[in-house]
């Protein structure tokens, strides 16, 4: 596996919680009323939004690694990135990659628009913002791409084609029934100043991630504990159980912890949800790290239907 130098996940987390709706929203009641159940049909219903929103994971047909110097795009064989003829020209732009900054020239008579504004032309040569967390979608009818700069210096395209089969024949994620039994309490412990853990990601890439700290809880009578990354108004966690690979998605799920209050919170496993891996093969997803991977079943959250 390869060592990134720096965190990359954090970045990764800020623009995928956003995107895709997944903070927790306030508690409701206690598990299993009304209230409870009518507040996490509704947090299921903006997750499965967020997941077929334009230039979501979804519509994603392309993750291309950029080189440093110019790199062609477009649907001719002889770019050095091929998109199909669906959704580009034959010559649709160069991207010059630098030390500093990546910027991008259109191809003569192509005219791209910022996603979300068509009226809005874009000039024809121009500097990308490329921070992980926020860069910024060019768009041209149904297809939209991005660059993103990671802290290693590599630059990443990620292509969408907002008219993909994938999406537009998306049948739903699917979720296990609510369980009033997998929403336990938990006591939060900080990580000391200063704590890593080592993340891998699907590409076999390790970062080292800041520790928020460690969530204990039991589950069916047992104690368990997960590590968190995040920060300390949300606690992530990436874990795996027992049901991967069955019912649920092998690499693992993602759960989103509400900030813990006098070192107490609560462990929603109803709320567990698939990475974005489980629906395109174009992301970078990380994997729970050992700690975080249980040997009991937990029957909660979203199923997996396959790709």
């Amino acid at each position: 596996m390869r060592p990134a130098p720096r965190s990359r996940l954090a970045a990764f987390l800020a623009a995928f919680v956003a995107a895709t709706a997944l903070a927790q929203s306030p508690a409701a009641g206690p598990a299993g009323d009304d209230a409870y159940l009518h507040d996490l049909a509704a947090w299921r219903a903006r997750v499965d939004a967020g997941l077929r929103r334009d230039n979501g994971w979804l519509t994603l047909v392309g993750r291309h690694v950029l080189r440093y110097g110019d790199n062609t795009i477009g649907s001719a064989p002889g770019n050095d990135v091929v998109l199909d003829a669906a959704i580009a020209p034959p010559k649709l732009a160069t991207i010059r990659m630098g030390e500093r900054h990546v910027r991008i020239d259109l191809a003569p008579d192509v005219a791209m628009h910022p996603a979300g504004e068509p009226a809005r032309t874009l000039p024809p040569a121009r500097t990308l913002s490329t921070d992980p967390g926020n860069a910024e979608w060019l768009a041209r009818d149904r297809l939209a791409f991005q660059v993103i700069r990671r802290d290693d210096g590599q630059a990443v395209l990620r292509v969408a084609d907002n008219g993909s089969p994938l999406r537009a024949n998306f049948a739903g994620r699917v979720w296990f029934e609510p369980d009033a039994a997998k929403v336990v309490p938990a006591t939060f412990t900080p990580a000391p100043a200063g704590t890593k853990i080592p993340i891998a990601n699907v590409l076999n890439e390790i970062s080292l991630e800041d520790a928020v700290g460690s969530v204990a809880f039991e589950l069916d009578g047992k104690p368990m504990r997960f590590d968190a990354v995040g920060n300390a108004d949300t606690l992530f966690i990436i874990f795996r159980d027992a049901t991967a690979g069955d019912s649920t998605y092998p690499p693992g799920r993602f759960l989103v912890v509400r900030k813990p209050k006098d070192g107490r919170c609560v462990v929603d496993f109803n709320r567990a949800y698939n990475p974005p891996c489980a629906f395109s093969a174009y992301t970078s997803c990380p994997l729970p790290p050992p700690q975080n991977v249980l040997a009991t079943r937990i029957e909660a959250g979203e199923k997996y239907r396959g790709r």
